[in-house]
């Protein structure tokens, strides 16, 4: 058989990092959608990463401290505005302290074309998944030839200020995919989750807060509604979240 020259420009294209980052990930749209997770070669398909979000205009970034153990201003700041324990303080503390985030490589179903691709989730979504993978009624839900397709139900549901995500698992077991050559190509192209996310410096996050705190201080100085601290604006963290992931 000849060589397959689209499917080499593809490879080459991934090495090279061509094109956006953007389409490794993948995010649920209002209504009910098709997933399955794929298995990992570490056998933990669940990733759990931590960002820092409302540093100025600056997107979410990876936590220095929280996921590399490095010296972090950024945390030693937050740590210092719990400690000084005024609401203003901590209220702020609890708008720059890194929060977790989880990750699973997914074939969509319906869009197996565009090959597996990473979704990005939270807390509640994170301990369905848990409790399914521990139910001996389903088994491994990431077998290639018996797991189990996940329902995703997503929106906001009537009088709820952020959408919601519910999981039903399908009643049936399925394979991955039809073609074993297929299957085994989705799965030597899951996206490396060590380079999903850019990786920044202790001292480039110095260098944030720092312009942070000053444009902090000036806004301070424009408007007495606004304190030191930051004003009352609610934060949506799901908002940044899917900043991050389009950025």
């Amino acid at each position: 058989m000849a060589i397959d020259f689209d499917k080499m420009k593809t490879k080459l294209d991934k090495l090279q990092n061509k094109g956006s980052q953007d389409s490794n990930f993948w995010r649920p749209e209002d209504g009910e959608q098709t997933i399955r997770i794929v298995p990992t070669s570490d056998g933990d398909p669940f990733k759990d990463f931590w960002f820092h979000y409302n540093v100025g205009k600056n997107p979410g970034f990876l936590s220095p401290k929280r996921n590399f153990g490095e010296a972090d201003p950024l945390d030693s700041f937050v740590r210092e505005l719990f400690d000084e324990g005024t609401e203003d303080s901590v209220k702020m503390a609890k708008n720059l302290m890194a929060r977790q985030r989880f990750f699973s490589p997914v074939i969509v179903r319906g869009e197996e074309d565009k090959g597996v691709r990473i979704w990005g989730y939270g807390k509640m979504a994170y301990e369905k998944l848990l409790s399914l993978v521990l139910n001996p009624e389903y088994g491994d839900i990431t077998d290639s030839e018996e797991g189990v397709d996940l329902v995703i139900h997503y929106g906001k549901p009537v009088g709820a200020s952020f959408p919601q995500t519910k999981i039903t698992p399908r009643r049936k077991n399925s394979a991955l995919c039809d073609e074993p050559e297929r299957c085994k190509e989705m799965l030597e192209n899951i996206p490396d989750f060590n380079t999903l996310f850019e990786r920044k410096t202790p001292e480039e996050v110095g260098h944030m807060l720092d312009e942070f705190l000053a444009g902090e201080e000036s806004a301070e100085e424009r408007s007495k509604e606004t304190t030191k601290y930051g004003d009352d604006k609610k934060t949506d963290v799901d908002a940044a979240f899917e900043e991050l992931l389009g950025s």
